[in-house]
């Protein structure tokens, strides 16, 4: 029986991995099918004309066109994806660790009121936020749209890491205080790198906010000077036609930061997944 149940959970595994990874693979077929396979019917798994030619027009299309764009909107996306992650993050770290140790009075109340603003649905803060990045001149940069996802991606920061900080065990900072280390030490040398698990988990997570990020991306820039992946994307469609195969090589190149980024940080990210999560 219990060897039974080791093989139905392989399975379960295997066919849950195959429905998570289906799309992607289609997606990576697309990009490589010539464009009368993505055009035959009936529809063709594996295409007969295997081209690299969409993402050699990426890699050197000529300046002005989409394909540049692309290459300067994936500039831009990584620019506003580590910028938004290194301010998120580090008023997370500072503020959840104070939300989760120090008491005050409306301490509930004040990390409520970061959650329900994370919770507000973008299309409502369209306007007063356009209103205020056009009176600052800030339409159109990639500070702008820093600052907008900070105020997304921060509230989600500081709920997480206020989490992961209560379930740690404060008798181990303690301990610190008593050897002489201030707070600010004892949260530098023993809190941080307990806690490290958790804030690589909230510096992915924010990443990825940043980085897929397309309502704000597409209303609040106008030029490559700070348009995001997201845009340059839907703008591979043209005028009289859809050139499916450039946009499946678009989200395959969009793809690959994030990808590579779980990848290096995976052992740390599971743990952090998993520790601090359920505690409120």
């Amino acid at each position: 029986m219990k060897k039974n149940r080791h093989v139905g959970a392989h399975i379960g595994a295997l066919v849950a991995s195959i429905l998570i990874l289906a799309p992607f693979a289609w997606l990576v077929i697309t990009s490589i099918a010539g464009q009368t396979d993505l055009l035959a019917r009936p529809l063709r798994w594996w295409p007969e004309h295997v081209t690299l030619s969409r993402y050699r027009e990426i890699f050197s299309g000529a300046a002005g066109g989409v394909a540049a764009q692309f290459r300067s909107a994936m500039v831009n996306s990584l620019v506003v994806a580590a910028g938004t992650v290194l301010i998120s993050v580090s008023v997370g770290i500072f503020g959840g660790y104070a939300l989760a140790r120090l008491r005050f009075p409306l301490r509930r109340v004040t990390l409520l009121s970061f959650l329900v603003t994370y919770m507000l649905p973008p299309i409502v803060l369209i306007i007063p936020l356009y209103l205020l990045m056009a009176r600052f001149g800030l339409l159109d940069t990639k500070l702008g749209l820093v600052i907008v996802y900070c105020s997304l991606a921060t509230p989600f920061a500081l709920w997480t890491m206020n989490n992961f900080f209560g379930s740690l065990p404060v008798e181990l900072e303690e301990a610190a205080r008593v050897d002489g280390c201030s707070r600010l030490g004892a949260l530098i040398r023993i809190i941080l790198p307990l806690a490290r698990p958790g804030i690589v988990a909230t510096v992915l997570f924010v990443f990825l906010l940043c980085w897929d990020e397309f309502l704000y991306a597409l209303i609040f820039t106008s030029t490559s000077d700070a348009k995001t992946i997201p845009v340059a994307i839907a703008e591979f469609t043209g005028r009289n036609a859809v050139d499916f195969g450039l946009i499946a090589a678009g989200g395959v190149l969009a793809a690959v930061p994030p990808v590579l980024l779980a990848v290096v940080l995976q052992r740390h990210l599971l743990s952090g997944l998993t520790a601090g999560a359920l505690k409120a």
